[in-house]
């Protein structure tokens, strides 16, 4: 009697995704958003991922005018890396989000940090002017792996009509 091989089918990798490829709505709120990962498909190397948002919004806490921003997000993948759709999706739940910029730019990166568990993270949060001054928000979760190339992020320096 000669036995049956049974090979279990891989998923393709990104099966269990719920939003890429599908319509997916808007999340009502930042906590309420899905922030998805796929593996790492080059789990043995250090290198850099680069995340830019140039038309990032949020709301004032304060006085429910919108605040714009132009966020910057490197980071080291370890086991896993960022879905992008529901990396745009979590920012766009912002936009009816109050909070000060402060808070929207390392709370991004700790939400980052929690769901990825990266080797390296920082973000760069590049806030237009509110009442004539612009804010920039720095964070990194450590020190960088040693030799990895990390490019500036490439923002100019707020002019105004300079």
């Amino acid at each position: 009697m000669t036995k049956k091989k049974t090979t279990a089918k891989k998923k393709p990798a990104g099966a269990e995704l719920t939003q890429l490829g599908r319509n997916a709505a808007i999340p009502a709120s930042p906590d309420k958003a899905v922030i998805e990962t796929v593996p790492n498909p080059q789990p043995g190397e250090d290198y850099l991922v680069r995340f830019t948002c140039p038309e990032f919004t949020s709301l004032c806490p304060l006085t429910g005018q919108p605040d714009f921003a132009h966020l910057v997000i490197d980071y080291v993948p370890g086991k896993k890396i960022v879905e992008s759709k529901s990396l745009k999706l979590y920012f766009a739940s912002f936009r009816n989000h109050g909070a000060f910029h402060e808070d929207c730019t390392v709370a991004i990166a700790k939400r980052l940090v929690q769901v990825m568990k990266p080797k390296w993270l920082r973000i760069g949060g590049y806030w237009y002017p509110r009442g004539g001054m612009p804010i920039d928000i720095f964070y990194q979760s450590g020190k960088p792996p040693a030799g990895l190339w990390i490019p500036e992020q490439g923002v100019a320096p707020y002019k105004g009509r300079g």
